[in-house]
């Protein structure tokens, strides 16, 4: 486990983005019911850890993607990650919709890109994959290449890394599922109980319900 994902995972901690219900299981967009929630977004509002995000997103976009001519932010979690993180680079930015509009120009992919460029996506949370991955596609039917993935937390489900591996994706993240448990159980966060309702749920994520 590197640093940088002990650091954000204690950080995700502290402005409370971890969120535990396992009498009230929250319910993704892929269906699966949950008793753990990460809101990643919450850090948009705390400046130094919005900068933190930002600067280690680059970082991995440096080191692993020094080709990169433009980056594409999954709407909507991370339209204002992708956005900063571009800015930060100097590269030009777009964002993907999960639908397309049913109004106006009727855009999939909102902003302009290159054919042909090589092309980072920002998101901001990656569960089963299945909404990152969609947005994938739609920048490889505009005709751009995508050459890998930053994202700041995933579960790290065998599923969604399976799909990534089929896709041709390459993803990097800033901190794991297992990474925020550790800490979580470190400082306290989580109760004994909840370690063993978090132990169900993950062995097996998509049929628990609770």
């Amino acid at each position: 486990m590197s640093t940088t994902s002990k650091i954000f995972a204690s950080r995700l901690l502290e402005v409370k983005a971890i969120k535990l219900q396992p009498k009230d299981p929250f319910t993704w967009a892929s269906g699966w019911k949950s008793p753990f929630y990460c809101d990643n977004r919450k850090t948009l509002s705390f400046p130094r850890l919005r900068s933190f995000v930002k600067l280690e997103l680059c970082h991995l976009i440096q080191e692993a993607f020094p080709e990169a001519e433009a980056v594409a932010g999954v709407a909507t979690g991370a339209i204002a990650q992708g956005a900063l993180v571009a800015e930060e680079l100097g590269l030009p930015f777009c964002y993907v919709r999960s639908k397309a509009k049913d109004h106006g120009m009727q855009n999939l992919i909102e902003g302009e890109v290159a054919r042909g460029a090589k092309v980072v996506v920002v998101e901001d949370l990656i569960s089963t994959g299945g909404s990152s991955l969609k947005a994938v596609e739609a920048l490889r039917e505009a005709g751009v290449e995508v050459i890998g993935m930053v994202a700041s937390y995933t579960y790290g489900f065998p599923v969604a890394e399976e799909a990534f591996r089929q896709a041709g994706v390459r993803l990097l993240t800033l901190t794991d599922y297992e990474a925020v448990v550790e800490q979580a159980v470190a400082t306290g966060y989580i109760k004994e109980e909840d370690k063993a309702v978090l132990a169900e749920w993950r062995q097996s994520p998509s049929t628990w319900q609770g």
